[in-house]
């Protein structure tokens, strides 16, 4: 008898155990994206994927909200000189990385620097028009222009504005070993396979953070994606194609919440960078030119994407209050043949793109590759890895490349970078001094109007020069698990985790 009470006392124990362990289990939020990222240093970074890693691991100086407006982050607020030469921060108390490293002016200073002269910081061209940084107090810091730059402070929203912990920065091994202020701190990588953060106890907002892990999934095939989330394996998914839209919003388990963004995608020309042949034909902007009026945007936002997504001839998305309303160039195959004579190239012509490998991306190649063989080009088509991608890219190791942008709120942030002759992410180093000079001079204005007719001038001038071919504005749209509650779809397409919750 008392052996049977033992067993029966101790199974009690057991259950009330699993009872506990069941009250106290771990609250994961798993979210899917479309590829793996790559670096995980705000200032070495490029693709769309890691801004969403960034997003909860390192806090920015200032963030937009959902209408694009710039908001407090670890800056509580700013404010501009008179001459707009001089941006002061004050900057947020109490607030620590997630090493311990106190945050303060002098990290400010530290990260800006690091970000303006580190070998192999994309984040040059971003502040380009800071001269120096200047800490005035433990929680005021002053930064002097060389000249007015009114796409700063949005700059400053995303990778350039990221705060990462002094120390463990100058680390050669940072990347591996990320360490920021952010409300979820590193915890572990798989290559390819996932990006596990783990709540920040010591966060200056912690109570608007209610997961205690978030898990990065990069899945490339957006059918396995939705599949992963039908089957309860994600709660979130960014990047749902347009084939499975109505199979989303016909699942009762399932929402879907989508934004126009402000990215594109395009095809990018390289025209000098790297070991281009002298004789390449696509230094030749008749040639670019031509390979762009031989795509029926039209018809490949129909074949491709089922009519959701909006043909593009510029960076500026329609979203943006400075889009250029100038009409798409319609398909011309005759003159595109015209103008490949006129450069003297006779067809076939062999041309070798690189794409992502993914199904929608390959389906985008394909239809490309259709077209434009009727102009007289034979595409080749070499399916790769993203990052890889745009390690090609940035080394030079490539002819043409489909890649685009996921956008920004200023409008010198989808262009200058790009197309500018000193840009750091111009990987075709297309070069146009006239460009140059009125990307200069709308960074220099702050008044809409003035900013408008240079853009204008930009983008109307591109149609001609022709150093990225633009194909379509992307709308960013998520699946959901509809246990995830206070999701807010912003233009930019990044996951804002604040304020995210999962319903028993």
């Amino acid at each position: 008898m008392k052996l049977r009470n033992a067993v029966v006392t101790t199974l009690g124990s057991v259950l009330l155990l699993g009872a506990s362990a069941q009250t106290y289990a771990e609250s994961v939020l798993r979210i899917g994206l479309g590829a793996d990222p790559d670096m995980l240093d705000p200032h070495q970074a490029r693709t769309y994927y890691g801004r969403f890693v960034f997003a909860a691991m390192c806090d920015r100086l200032v963030d937009v909200d959902e209408n694009l407006k710039v908001v407090p982050g670890l800056a509580k607020e700013w404010a501009w000189s008179d001459e707009g030469k001089t941006l002061t921060l004050n900057l947020r108390e109490g607030v620590t990385f997630h090493d311990g490293e106190k945050f303060d002016a002098e990290a400010v200073k530290y990260n800006l620097d690091r970000a303006m002269t580190m070998p192999g910081s994309l984040r040059k061209s971003d502040l380009s028009s800071v001269e120096s940084v200047e800490v005035k107090s433990p929680t005021q810091v002053v930064l002097h222009l060389k000249s007015p730059d009114a796409a700063l402070l949005s700059q400053l929203t995303d990778r350039a504005g990221a705060m990462m912990a002094p120390k463990a920065a100058a680390k050669a091994d940072f990347a591996a070993h990320p360490v920021c202020s952010g409300p979820y701190q590193f915890d572990s990588r798989v290559s390819q396979d996932r990006i596990v953060l783990k709540r920040f106890d010591n966060y200056w907002n912690k109570g608007a953070y209610h997961f205690d892990k978030v898990i990065f999934l990069p899945i490339p095939d957006a059918s396995v994606r939705l599949a992963n989330l039908r089957a309860g394996d994600l709660d979130v998914t960014e990047g749902i194609a347009a084939s499975d839209v109505k199979t989303v919003e016909a699942d009762s388990k399932l929402s879907l919440a989508k934004v126009t963004g402000l990215g594109y995608q395009g095809i990018t020309f390289n025209i000098n960078n790297g070991k281009v042949p002298a004789n390449d034909p696509f230094r030749d902007a008749r040639v670019r030119e031509a390979f762009s009026l031989a795509i029926d945007r039209d018809a490949l936002n129909q074949v491709v994407f089922e009519g959701l997504y909006a043909p593009s001839n510029q960076g500026l998305s329609t979203v943006s209050p400075y889009h250029v309303k100038l009409p798409v160039a319609p398909r011309d195959v005759d003159k595109a043949k015209a103008l490949l004579k006129e450069a003297g190239i006779s067809a076939p012509l062999n041309v070798s793109l690189l794409v992502p490998n993914n199904p929608t991306s390959q389906q985008v190649g394909q239809v490309l590759q259709a077209m434009t063989a009727e102009a007289g080009f034979t595409l080749n088509l070499q399916m790769t890895e993203f990052a890889t991608l745009l390690d090609r890219q940035q080394s030079g190791d490539y002819q043409l490349s489909l890649s685009g942008w996921s956008g920004r709120p200023d409008p010198d942030g989808s262009l200058f970078a790009f197309i500018n002759s000193k840009g750091n992410l111009n990987d075709g180093r297309y070069s146009n001094s006239q460009v140059d000079e009125w990307l200069t001079q709308a960074r220099q204005s702050n008044d809409q109007a003035t900013r408008q007719a240079l853009y204008d001038k930009v983008v109307k001038q591109l149609q001609s020069d022709m150093p990225i071919a633009y194909l379509y504005f992307e709308p960013r749209i998520f699946g959901l698990n509809k246990k995830v509650q206070g999701f807010k779809p912003y233009p930019d397409g990044i996951v804002r985790l604040a304020g995210l919750t999962l319903a028993p």
